[in-house]
């Protein structure tokens, strides 16, 4: 099975200067080194020799050489020099960092923060005003992104390491509302680079998954974590994990190309393409009413196929929208 994105990530961006140090290392010690089977490793420097610089000609890639069962890196996209950020590239840079070390699981938080404070010492120096320029610019930005004690993620993350149920204030994007519910917390789980909240939901009486950059507020309760004994958490990775319950809706729809987005930015469960830009997927839904506002702000660009209850609730709600309009018949 290919590893995860959160395992895979951290050995990617360290096999570079990994190899640069050990030309012509051979495959199965480098492998040990990171503790990977010798056909993952090689797996990874497939995918390494395909990744280098915007434009992505033959000279702008990663170039790998294998000697029999030996790598060496023969060209590494510019990856010795030293890194010159501009004061947006450093902030968007540390932002990113911040949100990675913050990350469950993260197998070298050291080096993460380490790689920080050098981006935010450097924007910082950066920012100040040079000793013959009484005027602070130039394209230096200093960067403070200290977290806030005691805030929402923290007190989720306590209520975990200390099993303690949670009382949270959470914004739910499929609704488009924000609410409060007791949840008791089960595990942190990270699905494509976003910290996600495993929890019994008291409110809903199911297991649910909470996305902690979208919770507003969380009270660690005096009250020990208790899912039912049935509980189960969520099996699979990536989106798998997001995907609604098997009891969820399923909606066919025809997306026209300027509605594709839709299936980028949602998880679809099948998805056929047109050579006209248009694409018919399925895709599932727990909440009809916020399905109904996603399609009516679409307009014109996506047809509705299935099921029946969808396409005339899309068509009541477009008829109430126009009646207050006064443009109904």
């Amino acid at each position: 099975m290919t590893a995860g994105v959160s395992e895979r990530l951290p050995r990617l961006l360290t096999l570079v200067p990994y190899l640069l140090a050990r030309p012509g290392i051979p495959v199965a010690e480098a492998a040990a080194d990171f503790g990977v089977a010798e056909a993952q490793l090689r797996r990874d420097l497939e995918l390494l020799w395909m990744c280098g610089l915007p434009g992505y000609g033959p000279g702008d890639l990663v170039d790998l050489s294998f000697e029999g069962d030996t790598v060496t890196v023969t060209f590494d996209a510019g990856m010795r020099r030293p890194l010159r950020l501009s004061g947006a590239e450093a902030a968007t840079l540390a932002v990113a960092l911040r949100a990675l070390a913050d990350a469950p699981g993260m197998v070298d938080a050291d080096a993460v923060q380490r790689a920080l404070a050098k981006i935010e010492d450097a924007a910082g120096r950066a920012g100040s005003p040079a000793p013959d320029d009484p005027e602070p610019g130039g394209d230096g930005v200093a960067v403070g992104l200290g977290r806030v004690p005691g805030g929402a993620e923290d007190a989720v993350r306590r209520a975990v390491e200390t099993g303690r149920a949670l009382r949270l204030t959470y914004y739910s994007a499929s609704r488009d509302a924000v609410g409060r519910r007791v949840v008791d917390p089960m595990r942190l789980l990270l699905v494509d680079a976003s910290a996600y909240l495993e929890a019994w939901c008291r409110q809903a009486e199911g297991v649910r998954l909470f996305r902690l950059d979208r919770v507003d507020d969380a009270e660690v309760l005096d009250e020990p974590s208790a899912p039912p004994p049935g509980a189960r958490g969520r099996e699979g990775s990536g989106e798998d994990l997001l995907r609604p319950d098997d009891g969820a809706h399923v909606a066919a729809l025809v997306l026209g190309p300027a509605a594709r987005w839709v299936a980028e930015y949602y998880p679809v469960e099948s998805l056929h393409a047109a050579d006209d830009g248009s694409a018919r997927i399925t895709m599932r839904y727990g909440d009809r009413d916020w399905m109904v506002r996603l399609l009516l702000g679409l307009g014109d660009a996506v047809e509705v196929l299935a099921p029946p209850e969808l396409v005339d609730a899309r068509a009541a709600r477009a008829r109430e929208a126009l009646a207050a309009y006064g443009e109904g018949e």
